[in-house]
């Protein structure tokens, strides 16, 4: 009998130890206990988090969903009837609004201290206080040194850079409808110059694309296997790719914005209390130092890890070209995500060819043009641009909240069906753009044949 209760008290007493290790924060754990994350990151980031976290909780298991900003936007509006996601975790900010406006976030108040109210021009944490800021971007120019110095090409400092003819075809971006960052980056972009200049900016910049990648890690591994030279990305990519040994440099233009990375806990989740305490962990003392990691590199948000940071590593909260940066309007983006996505697919994504084709004719005829005087060339040459430049619709037609509410769908290809009043725009719009590439490499070359 003895042996039996004193079996019994080690084992309460095991228990009893269990407990205390893994209500460390506060929250006792159950056999099994599983916090579910909905994410955009790479696992060389999600990793790192997730092993840090559970050895902080033992018994806890971190179950990572990887999917694509929209695509988990999707999944968990499809799943809210019965939700089964703790957290949302991904880099654009838009998307969280989004989620926020279906009623699919809850409120969240931080306890962690030492996180100012804004970086550069940017609130970090929703002021309703639905999602936080754990991490902050910007977005800007990537490329390999060693491709440059082969290719004798200078190194580009502005998104203006990107569509000078040295750079045909040595350029790599993926598309804003399959990347959340991508989509800030050419919402950037557009804020800064206006709807016409900055789509004709983009336009040109994708004359000079060699890949239009399907991740927007596929930019980075273009540039670092050199495969392209140069890669518009947000800047963790071109960092973390430093830090993990490639010939890669990275810089920001001076038109480029700076936003916080995102986590939120999901309405109805199922472990909302462990949540909760993953959210304090991201933000802490040592969650924010995991953000130098050098596979992952991001900006963290409390001013005080940059003590930690390696040498020449961005300070947004001293380095005034970051503490300066363009005001990013996130309500103007949200209510025009689905259609800048698609209007950037029927332009640029579906019509490379026809893009590339007609800025190569330009550029010969422009090279044919050099040290000589033509009138009639140069008008065909204006035209052929102005024609490349044009676009089908208005910033007043893409601001109509009706208008921009039949973009719905995404093609993951071209070959990819949409129906209804979104398929009948994205036709009409196909038609457009494709006679103009075409008119314009037709103009193009009749210049150079007057050279």
């Amino acid at each position: 009998m003895k042996k039996l209760i004193s079996n019994a008290r080690k084992t309460l007493g095991y228990s009893a130890l269990a407990v205390a290790i893994s209500s460390v924060s506060g929250v006792a754990l159950a056999a099994g206990d599983k916090l579910v994350v909905v994410t955009s990151f790479p696992s060389d980031l999600t990793k790192v988090y997730k092993e840090a976290f559970e050895k902080e909780h033992p018994g806890l298991e971190l179950e990572v969903l990887s999917k694509k900003t929209t695509a988990g936007i999707k999944y968990i509006q499809e799943t809210a009837g019965n939700n089964k996601t703790d957290l949302f975790w991904a880099s654009a900010p838009d998307a969280f609004e989004v989620l926020k406006d279906d009623g699919l976030l809850q409120k969240y108040e931080v306890k962690v201290n030492g996180i100012p109210a804004k970086i550069g021009s940017f609130p970090i944490h929703d002021p309703e206080g639905y999602y936080k800021g754990f991490a902050a971007a910007g977005y800007g120019i990537m490329w390999n040194e060693r491709y440059l110095k082969a290719k004798k090409l200078p190194a580009p400092a502005e998104w203006a850079d990107l569509e000078k003819p040295v750079y045909f075809k040595h350029v790599g971006m993926s598309a804003p409808s399959r990347s959340g960052t991508t989509h800030l980056t050419v919402e950037t972009i557009l804020q800064n110059e206006g709807w016409d200049d900055g789509w004709a900016t983009l336009k040109r910049m994708a004359g000079n694309f060699k890949s239009v990648t399907e991740r927007s890690f596929g930019v980075p591994d273009g540039v670092n296997s050199g495969n392209f030279g140069i890669g518009v990305v947000i800047d963790f990519f071109g960092l973390s790719s430093q830090g993990a040994g490639f010939p890669v440099d990275f810089r920001y233009p001076s038109a480029t914005t700076l936003v916080p990375a995102n986590i939120a806990i999901v309405n109805n989740a199922p472990n909302a209390e462990m949540a909760g305490e993953f959210i304090e962990f991201v933000l802490s003392e040592k969650g924010q130092q995991l953000l130098l990691d050098p596979k992952i590199r991001r900006l963290p948000v409390n001013p005080k890890t940059y003590a930690q940071a390696p040498a020449g590593f961005p300070n947004p909260f001293t380095d005034e070209r970051l503490s300066n940066t363009l005001l990013f309007d996130l309500q103007l983006s949200k209510n025009r995500y689905n259609l800048v996505n698609s209007l950037f697919d029927v332009m640029v994504t579906y019509r490379m060819d026809d893009l590339r084709a007609a800025t190569e004719a330009i550029y010969e005829a422009e090279s044919a043009l050099e040290g000589k005087s033509n009138v009639k060339a140069e008008e065909l040459i204006q035209e052929a641009k102005g024609l490349i430049a044009a676009l089908p619709i208005t910033e007043a037609e893409a601001a109509d909240p009706e208008f921009a509410g039949v973009f719905t769908k995404k093609r993951k290809k071209a070959t990819d069906k949409v129906t209804g009043r979104q398929a009948e725009v994205e036709s009409s719009w196909d038609a457009f753009v494709v006679a103009n590439y075409r008119k314009a490499q037709s103009l193009a070359e009749q210049a150079q044949a007057l050279l």
